[in-house]
């Protein structure tokens, strides 16, 4: 029989890092970490406008039942971020307004969850953030064991407890606790670095030129012509 778990204790980022990297933005934050960490397109919020970073509280559940997110909630502290993973696909709408006001209610700064979610309407105007795979009526019963705060895959992506989460528009990255700091690092210097580029297309100049494209696009065999005749 497999061991089902729930743990109460987990090691977090700085609060400090968590916060700025929900700032910048999952596009920069997952550039400056190597182009890894992607969650995946198929994962969406359900608001437009909402830039959150957390630790991540997981849970791994069985497809259709939500049991293991109502046990999730009493371990949850402010500033995490729930992360609902499946032992197999799921389309259920296993969440909705009133998990939502639960986890509201201990400071959980928003969800990420592999299956569906529903009460859509109520969960914008709550200003609960959620993204998510699926958006759907069918519930959810609570009858199977899951585990709390064990490694689990979202997108080939392994996301573990206390690692880092950001999400906004684009979609949900997930930084390893371990090096939180050294991607804020890389992540500023992306910004620092990105200031200066937008400078220089502002006055006009040439990406093509600053960015030593025009020998690649030679050297590639693209001819410069005045007219095709």
């Amino acid at each position: 029989m497999n061991r089902h778990v729930i743990v109460r204790e987990i090691e977090r980022a700085d609060h400090a890092v968590v916060d700025r990297l929900g700032e910048i933005g999952t596009a920069s934050v997952h550039e400056a970490q190597g182009r890894v960490g992607f969650l995946g397109v198929e994962l969406t919020p359900i608001q437009q406008g909402t830039k959150i970073a957390g630790s991540a509280v997981t849970v791994l559940s069985h497809p259709g039942d939500n049991i293991m997110i109502h046990a999730a909630v009493e371990v949850c502290r402010p500033g995490d971020v729930l992360v609902v993973a499946y032992t197999a696909p799921s389309t259920h709408g296993g969440f909705g307004d009133l998990l939502a006001t639960s986890l509201m209610a201990h400071g959980v700064r928003g969800l990420v969850n592999d299956a569906g979610v529903r009460d859509t309407a109520d969960l914008r105007e709550m200003g609960f953030p959620v993204w998510s795979r699926h958006v759907g009526i069918q519930g959810a019963v609570k009858s199977t064991p899951g585990s709390v705060n064990v490694p689990v895959s979202i997108g080939g992506v392994i996301i573990e407890p206390g690692d880092v989460i950001c999400a906004d528009d684009d979609g949900v990255v997930v930084v390893p606790r371990r090096q939180a700091e050294w991607a804020l690092e890389q992540s500023e210097a992306r910004l620092a670095k990105e200031a200066g580029t937008r400078a220089k297309l502002e006055a006009g100049e040439l990406g093509v030129d600053f960015y030593g494209l025009r020998d690649q696009l030679i050297e590639m065999g693209v001819e410069y012509v005045d007219r095709l005749d």
